[in-house]
């Protein structure tokens, strides 16, 4: 018999999936229950999550990384399919707990009731998310990539109205697109190299003839075009601020982590496949990664500034963070690729709670405040002496909570010390500078000076947005209505940011489990043999009287 932490790896599948399918039996007007079921599933996802974490980050005996590999139907690779568990996906699979059990505790105030079926297509969004996170190969990659958007589509219709409607209808047809160069770049790796089990993929290809090479990068490239649609590069990724912001607040912010299943991809592929061991095609889209990812931050960040609605800002600061991360992997150095899982982290955490706290910091605003107050900054219509009258008065508890809040968020944002967003990008830049450590003569790369450039604009104009932003809805608000705010409501959000900053309190540790994952990603071949390595469990016959 296989201990029960040998099944870890399957478990944050198997439970949204039970969970869901058990809340489609129940009828709608069973709202507790169906509230109970799912927040349960939650917590015990979160735990199991942290289970699987701690496994895969010890070492073994020989001080080698753990790599969990989970046979299905035990079927070994690269015949069967498997499921595997390292430090990056047990890392994601966490990532997407957190954000699960916080929107969910969210939705529970009033976005639930908006629409059918919620809870359901909730959990089984959370297991495509963990299922691509897991996989070990494309094509049950691709399984779970349409259990996620087929997930997706009924939750951002969640609540219904014309701009959501319209957003919707852009979103599924984009994604729809994506699904499809996904399904032809899948086909034609499997027809150059016969397999679809990615470490066997990683295998193969360094032994590839020299001209089936092409077909296989052109597979690699239509493939990738999928991804990098979902990560939100540019000029791809027009259709991501306005479905992200016309999505309902909890939906937003667990979308946050959708992005960032684009990148994760995208990292696990490049450097699993197409490393330094690839021989002919090692370091395939480089430079595409590096340059795009550059665009990509400089679209995001006059986007952001742009941007007078909060929703936008927020939308638009999904673009940076996926481009700052496509612009780390085109880098494509072990110290950077830590300091950017770190910033992974960070900014997922942060722009999740930055969209649950707008719903909050607008619920108590007239729709057309924003403009009012851009003309009165314009033309100076402000009453002195209602001004007078106000001094003196307390700011609410509540507002001084979002205030905080927003605050908190604007830092984080703008990656401003001493907050992760800060140490996050201090360590890609150090990495980007001293690639052979502190002291070694190096020529740096034009490209490296201009994604610092990039990286300080980003976090300038985010600062600017925020401030702007912060001034306009905390300090000269038009409208003095306190927004009513339940504890279920500000506690997801409190408890996100709450996470950032023991990021920073342990910033020591979280860095170190990020350079033991950056060097299992660069030196994939404890990952290789784990998946290649193991053998069916053998079934012992039951012992006769």
């Amino acid at each position: 018999m296989m201990p029960w932490s040998a099944h870890l790896p399957i478990a944050p599948i198997l439970l949204p999936l039970l969970a869901g399918a058990l809340l489609v039996t129940l009828d709608e007007r069973r709202r507790v229950a169906k509230s109970m079921i799912s927040l349960g599933a939650c917590v015990l996802l979160l735990m199991l999550s942290l289970q699987l974490l701690a496994r895969v980050g010890a070492e073994d005996e020989a001080g080698k990384a753990i790599t969990a590999v989970y046979a299905l139907g035990n079927w070994p690779a690269p015949f069967g399919i498997v499921l595997v568990a390292d430090r990056l996906s047990a890392m994601m699979v966490v990532l997407t707990s957190i954000l699960g059990l916080a929107s969910l505790v969210f939705s529970l105030a009033r976005w639930y009731k908006a629409g059918p079926h919620f809870h359901t297509l909730f959990q089984f969004l959370l297991m495509g998310l963990n299922g691509a996170f897991l996989t070990g190969d494309l094509f049950n990659l691709f399984v779970f990539f349409e259990v996620m958007l087929a997930a997706s589509y009924g939750l951002l219709l969640h609540g219904s109205g014309p701009v959501r409607v319209k957003a919707g209808l852009h979103y599924i047809a984009v994604n729809l697109g994506a699904a499809l160069l996904f399904l032809i770049g899948v086909s034609l790796i499997y027809g150059i190299t016969g397999t679809l089990n990615m470490a066997d993929l990683a295998a193969r290809i360094p032994e590839l003839r020299h001209e089936y090479r092409i077909m296989l990068e052109a597979g690699a490239a239509v493939l990738g075009i999928a991804f990098l649609i979902k990560a939100g590069m540019w000029p791809l990724n027009f259709w991501l601020p306005p479905a992200y912001t016309a999505a309902a607040a909890p939906v937003s912010a667990v979308f946050a982590m959708m992005s960032k299943l684009g990148i994760y991809i995208i990292l696990r592929l490049y450097l699993l496949v197409f490393g330094a061991d690839a021989g002919e095609s090692a370091g395939f889209g480089h430079y595409v990664l590096l340059y795009g990812g550059m665009a990509t931050i400089a679209f995001g960040a006059v986007g952001v500034l742009a941007s007078q609605a909060l929703g936008r800002v927020a939308g638009y600061s999904v673009l940076v963070s996926s481009g700052t991360l496509l612009a780390a992997i085109g880098v494509s150095g072990q110290g950077v690729t830590a300091g950017a899982l770190f910033y992974l982290v960070s900014s997922t955490l942060t722009i999740s709670a930055f969209f649950m706290l707008i719903e909050l910091v607008e619920r108590g605003q007239d729709a057309g405040a924003n403009v009012l107050a851009v003309t009165m900054e314009a033309y100076g219509d402000a009453d002195e002496e209602d001004v007078e009258d106000e001094v003196g008065v307390l700011m609410p508890g509540t507002l001084a909570v979002l205030g905080i809040c927003f605050a908190l968020c604007g830092i984080l944002l703008a990656g401003l010390p001493p907050l992760p967003g800060f140490l996050a990008k201090f360590a890609m830049l150090s990495s980007m500078f001293n690639p052979g450590g502190l002291g070694m003569a190096t020529t740096i790369d034009a490209s490296v000076w201009w994604l610092t450039g990039l990286l300080i604009f980003s976090g300038f104009a985010a600062l600017i947005a925020m401030s702007r932003a912060g001034i306009r809805t905390f300090w000269a608000s038009i409208e003095h209505t306190v927004p009513r705010v339940l504890v279920i409501e500000v506690a997801p959000v409190l408890c996100l940011l709450a996470l950032t900053v023991a990021l920073t309190v342990r910033a020591g540790p979280v860095m170190a489990y990020m350079e033991a994952t950056a060097r299992g990603l660069h030196a994939p071949t404890a990952y290789i043999e784990s998946v290649l390595g193991l053998q069916r469990v053998e079934r012992r016959e039951a012992l006769k009287p």
